[in-house]
């Protein structure tokens, strides 16, 4: 698990460079004039990126899996609030292609635009690096604040735990309600 807010600034820092070499991946295939190329090298860099961030967020479905139950259910309630699909899944073809129709109209654009010449593929590497920098800082949004629940949640235990019972602010009555000494 993340042990500070610090720890957790630096992950998003690294997991939004990783997001900025990807889409530029993503752009440079995207300006190759093949049909299915891009759609191809779009599906395979979120392939390994996305798995790359949701386990420095402590996120894999494996990190999840190790947490003790009360964490575990905790972790997989944030994740279920913040409507994540990626996070704490197992990433396979089927997902990445699903999300990847949801953002059909970017891509349909992409495709037409290769066929203009010279001008219509620095278009679609356009479209492709903004498409993938917009899917993968949106997932980094989710992990983060996922993440950023988990390690308030944490801290909020770690202080109930470690706080001493408060003494009651008053006097427990010596009499019972009738004026009778007890």
């Amino acid at each position: 698990m993340i042990e500070s807010l610090e720890e957790l600034e630096a992950i998003k820092k690294s997991c939004r460079s990783m997001v900025t070499k990807s889409s530029s991946l993503s752009a440079g295939a995207a300006i190759i004039p093949l049909p299915g190329v891009d759609i191809g090298s779009d599906v395979a860099i979120l392939m390994r990126l996305i798995p790359k961030i949701n386990e420095k967020f402590g996120l894999s479905p494996d990190q999840i899996d190790s947490l003790d139950t009360q964490s575990k259910l905790f972790v997989m309630t944030a994740i279920s609030n913040t409507g994540s699909k990626m996070a704490g899944k197992y990433i396979t073809r089927k997902l990445i292609v699903m999300l990847l129709n949801k953002m059909a109209g970017k891509v349909a654009a992409k495709g037409v635009a290769k066929f203009v010449p010279f001008v219509g593929s620095a278009v679609a590497g356009s479209i492709s690096f903004t498409a993938m920098k917009y899917m993968g800082n949106s997932h980094i949004d989710d992990c983060y604040e996922i993440a950023l629940a988990a390690l308030e949640n944490e801290k909020f235990e770690k202080a109930i735990l470690i706080e001493p019972e408060l003494e009651p602010e008053y006097e427990v009555p010596t009499q019972d309600i009738r004026g009778k000494a007890k």
